[in-house]
């Protein structure tokens, strides 16, 4: 395998689910999951949560992901409030800045859960569980689906992996870089 070669995938990829408040992590070496876990930033305002964000992802860049060759990260398509985009932009950032790894890839949330099964409702399967749930607000609906997405997310980590993973960012972070390591092609494009 050649990492010179943008196609080929390369040794060690990091995947990154990026969030204003945490980054969740999975480092992938030779197609394999090897470490995973979550980073908190703290900060009353957005710009503490970057600073803390660069520090602490700096660090632990430093410390914990020599070698890593790749960086894979969730981008974030739709956003209900332009503030929300601009903040989460800002944290990513810190993220892509601190870590210091010149292929970044990022891949788009429906497309790399879709490739692990965890489609986005139809329109009939929202409304069999709107009749199935009568008197809910939309605002329930909407995070009992999204809570029942996470936790396929999180059954899919556990039988692919055979890992025992609680936290939905975490899964999220392993669930995209699975989507990397068998499809780096379509990333490079």
């Amino acid at each position: 395998m050649k990492i010179s070669n943008l196609v080929d995938i390369p040794k060690t990829i990091m995947s990154i689910d990026a969030s204003t408040n945490s980054l969740a992590f999975a480092i992938f070496s030779d197609g394999k999951l090897e470490k995973f876990g979550k980073i908190n930033f703290v900060g009353s305002v957005t710009y503490d949560k970057v600073v803390d964000a660069g520090a602490k992802i700096k660090a632990f860049f430093e410390h914990y992901a020599k070698g890593i060759d790749a960086i894979v990260i969730e981008h974030t398509v739709f956003m209900n409030s332009p503030k929300t985009a601009a903040d989460l932009a800002l944290v990513q950032g810190a993220i892509l800045g601190a870590a210091g790894v010149r292929r970044i890839r990022s891949v788009a949330p429906i497309t790399w859960q879709n490739f692990i099964g965890n489609k986005k409702p139809s329109k009939q399967e929202i409304a069999d569980f709107k009749t199935a749930n009568p008197g809910r607000s939309d605002s329930w609906m909407k995070s009992q689906i999204r809570e029942q997405r996470k936790q396929k997310t999180i059954h899919f980590i556990e039988v692919q992996y055979d890992k025992v993973v609680k936290d939905n960012d975490v899964a999220d972070a392993i669930g995209i870089g699975h989507y990397a390591i068998n499809n780096w092609e379509r990333l490079t494009k």
